[in-house]
């Protein structure tokens, strides 16, 4: 495995990252698809074998099931200081006020508990879950960056929301002499591309990495539309992201298969060789072995110019799915937007 700078930090880290939502106890009510401890645990161990050391869950995944998964892994299989974990905050995590969203008190709470879960005294990317409409972003910025100073935090990270947003935090930062965020977890993937009118011009002129999750568009990108699998058959939220665009996403998927058959290739090869040729550090998702590997593969793999124009331009414009408009009612709910990454 070579490992790469992540981003504009002196952080080695590798190409891919082992994203940890399909782990965890199903008991919860998150995912109908999570594994259990042992199976979650084969998949984890395989990684490290393969050199993959940058591993990414969220407080909410399967209600911290997933955190605790992951750490008591991660000390069978590795150490800790060769290892990246990234998780975040802002999803309800329980009944009662002050259980969800950035403010100081939540960040704060979420945090200790986060570190608890995964058994370390420290975590290597602290994510904002989303963009918190009722608290300054003066009091999340300042919070976080407390966390970094106290050593409890090394590096700041944000997830899907509106570049206005994401410029507005970070110009706070600098305003107050705060830390910044080094790394944006958007929706971005072959049949998915809005981030690139705003969110990714933006992080190429902050010199922030990209490590967008869905790369393979919820498996649509490596199996085809309508494939018979457990997720596809209890995951409503793909069908919400990607249901509505079916016919016109077709033609891409249709042309990533014809594109890794000429390869002798993997289509999911395609799809990520595709988005690491952008810059981008993807977070993929695994449920068996197989297709842990199988992501590994396209390490590696590069495409041409004309290739990747053939992937390119059929792409249409598609409804904003990830960041949260100020209306939506998903900031004072449980568990909704959690099962959506």
């Amino acid at each position: 495995m070579e490992y790469i700078k992540f981003g504009n930090t002196g952080m080695d880290v590798s190409p891919l990252c082992l994203g940890c939502m399909s782990f965890g106890d199903t008991s919860t009510g998150f995912h109908g698809w999570t594994l259990k401890e042992d199976e979650s645990n084969a998949i984890i161990r395989r990684a490290v074998e393969l050199g993959i050391n940058f591993f990414d869950t969220a407080n909410c995944y399967s209600n911290g099931t997933s955190e605790e998964y992951l750490g008591r892994a991660l000390k069978q299989y590795t150490k800790r200081d060769e290892t990246i974990i990234a998780t975040k905050v802002f999803i309800r995590m329980g009944e009662g006020p002050n259980k969800q969203g950035l403010s100081r008190k939540a960040i704060m709470q979420e945090a200790e508990a986060s570190l608890k879960r995964l058994g370390t005294d420290y975590i290597d990317l602290y994510i904002i879950h989303r963009w918190d409409y009722t608290v300054p972003i003066e009091e999340t910025m300042s919070a976080l960056h407390d966390l970094v100073k106290s050593g409890k935090v090394r590096y700041l990270g944000a997830s899907a929301m509106f570049g206005w947003q994401f410029q507005k935090a970070l110009y706070t930062a600098q305003k107050n002499g705060w830390t910044k965020f080094v790394s944006m977890q958007n929706h971005y993937n072959l049949i998915y591309r809005e981030d690139e009118r705003e969110m990714l011009p933006l992080c190429k002129d902050e010199k922030i990495v990209s490590t967008p999750y869905s790369p393979l568009a919820s498996g649509r990108l490596s199996r085809g539309i309508g494939a018979d699998t457990k997720r596809a058959e209890t995951d409503k939220v793909q069908k919400s992201k990607y249901g509505f665009t079916e016919a016109e996403d077709q033609i891409i998927i249709e042309r990533v298969a014809e594109l890794a058959q000429k390869r002798g290739i993997t289509r999911s090869q395609v799809s990520l060789a595709w988005l690491m040729q952008k810059g981008c550090l993807p977070v993929i998702g695994s449920t068996k072995i197989s297709h842990l590997e199988d992501s590994a593969g396209s390490i590696g793999v590069t495409l041409s110019e004309e290739e990747n124009k053939f992937l390119e331009d059929q792409y249409v414009p598609h409804k904003i799915v990830g960041p949260l408009a100020p209306e939506t009612d998903w900031i004072h709910s449980s568990h909704t937007l959690t099962k959506g990454r």
